[in-house]
């Protein structure tokens, strides 16, 4: 970034200009993050000592003034519009895992059926970041080595206030589909449930019944009734994130002002989730 401050310049206008069918967080107001992965992404950015500018750029995810957004592994690039006429050019780096890392984390996952199955259902499992730690894995950044930021615009402040608006963006977006959160990492959803569904089909095949050991019933009644020592909350069905089912449906060919009707009917959704 330039050291020259974005106020600088008087022949451009203070206030940002308009974009038509901008990309734009769906929150009006209070919290964008609603599931825990979200919320942990954002306190993490509060930990490294980013969070506190966050707010810089709130107005602008609100407002649609981010033209595109792209997750990659490794990196987020998105487009932004200013106060200038063409728009600046935001990067946001977090070091993809490579082979050997991925094919760690798939294993451990795999092996256990309730990760498995979670994931297999679209959702996160909360204990997934505890997982990874356990393979010496970060999901999310540790610290600023692992976050690097870069915006095309003359602000010297970093995060900047475009900066900051795709921080938002990234928020909303992990909380609508968790798997763009393993995607900065290097693995995108379809590969990383078609390398799960391939380790639980490969395991070993099950003991022959006939070679099983065989225990008599008549040891077997004073514990036949008792219920497993089993924490069967984690098994409780991943909930959706309000609005999902809008994510599934094709996009009508109609507008209404200019807006699109899925984004007219979130909120709907939203408010509905919360009562």
């Amino acid at each position: 970034m330039s050291d020259q401050p974005f106020w600088a310049a008087e022949d451009h206008p203070k206030r940002p200009l308009r974009v038509e069918n901008g990309v734009q967080i769906h929150s009006s107001r209070g919290t964008v993050a609603r599931t825990w992965w979200s919320r942990r992404f954002l306190a993490v950015l509060e930990e490294l000592g980013v969070g506190g500018r966050l707010a810089r750029g709130r107005s602008y995810a609100r407002s649609g003034q981010i033209v595109s957004c792209e997750i990659d592994a490794g990196s987020v690039v998105a487009l932004v519009q200013g106060t200038r006429p063409t728009p600046y050019k935001v990067r946001i780096g977090i070091p993809a895992w490579g082979k050997e890392e991925w094919g760690r984390a798939e294993q451990a996952l795999a092996a256990d059926a309730w990760y498995a199955a979670t994931l297999l259902a679209g959702g996160m499992p909360t204990e997934i970041e505890e997982l990874f730690a356990g393979l010496g894995l970060a999901l999310f950044p540790t610290s600023q080595r692992d976050l690097t930021m870069d915006c095309t615009c003359p602000d010297a402040t970093v995060p900047c206030k475009h900066l900051a608006a795709v921080f938002y963006l990234l928020a909303e977006r992990f909380d609508a589909d968790p798997f763009e959160v393993l995607a900065l990492r290097g693995r995108d959803k379809d590969t990383l449930l078609a390398n799960l569904r391939r380790r639980r089909g490969s395991g070993a095949a099950p003991e022959p019944e006939a070679d099983r050991p065989v225990t008599p019933l008549g040891e077997l009644l004073d514990s036949f009734y008792e219920a497993p020592a089993a924490d069967l909350t984690r098994f409780a069905p991943a909930r959706p994130a309000p609005g999902a089912l809008l994510d599934q449906v094709s996009e009508l060919p109609i507008a209404v002002r200019g807006r699109r009707v899925r984004d007219l009917l979130r909120p709907a959704y939203t408010h509905l989730a919360a009562d």
